[in-house]
């Protein structure tokens, strides 16, 4: 049977700790008991770790052994902010698949309202991608930029930068990441907002030396967009 992961809360030594809800969850809800395992993600990797004390809203584990983990390409999703449910839901899905950073931006077609409530919302995306990480069996989960405007993701220091556009009609995102990406290569990929991006958006990013890339034929929501890339750009670094 497969262990459950958990994000360690606070990590000394060869000793960590599960803090709060988070305690409270295992304790109250999985019924943890003293000495069953679990792999604890801490900072330095995935360790074996064994349940030694449990308080009411602390579980500490003695750690042992570092556990394998694959390394995976390292992907920033530059996500246009769109309807707050179907984003949370692309940021769980992109969160399972392996996204290693995600930023939200502001685009032109982004809505007013959305644009307004977007910050008070981050520490939201940061609990839902820390659950979804333990869900999935991450080792670390992504990181959550606080929103930013367009022009701050134009010129990222990520080297090979790749926007989603359904004006593009050559370039596939696959044919853009040949040949085969390696673990230490650092991809962003950027997603526009409902509606699409605006041409003036199009012109700066090109201005910008980003490639363009299509992901087929069909017109994609936003979520869709992002998981559906995410997929592609680790399928190829999978590809023999």
């Amino acid at each position: 049977m497969t262990r459950r992961r958990w994000l360690a809360d606070r990590v000394e030594g060869d000793r960590a700790s599960l803090l709060g809800d988070h305690a409270d969850h295992l304790t109250r809800v999985l019924r943890a008991e003293i000495g069953q395992l679990y792999d604890i993600a801490t900072p330095t990797g995935v360790r074996l770790g064994r349940v030694v004390s449990i308080t009411e809203c602390r579980v500490d584990f003695l750690l042992a052994d570092f556990i394998p983990n694959p390394e995976l390409l390292d992907i920033t999703l530059a996500l246009a902010i769109f309807k707050f449910d179907r984003m949370e839901w692309a940021i769980e899905k992109c969160t399972e698949l392996g996204a290693t950073k995600i930023i939200p931006f502001l685009a032109a077609r982004t809505e007013k309202h959305l644009a307004q409530a977007a910050e008070k919302r981050v520490e939201r995306w940061r609990r839902l991608v820390r659950q979804a990480s333990e869900q999935s069996r991450r080792a670390a989960p992504p990181e959550i930029d606080d929103p930013v405007k367009l022009e701050q993701i134009l010129n990222h220091p990520i080297t090979t930068r790749i926007i989603l556009a359904e004006s593009e009609q050559t370039h596939t995102l696959a044919d853009l990441l040949q040949p085969k990406p390696t673990s230490q290569q650092q991809v962003l990929l950027a997603v526009g907002p409902e509606g699409g991006w605006t041409p003036g958006e199009l012109r700066k990013f090109e201005e910008a030396n980003w490639k363009s890339a299509t992901l087929g034929p069909t017109i994609l929501r936003a979520e869709t967009a992002a998981i559906a890339a995410l997929a592609i750009a680790l399928s190829t670094q999978q590809t023999k």
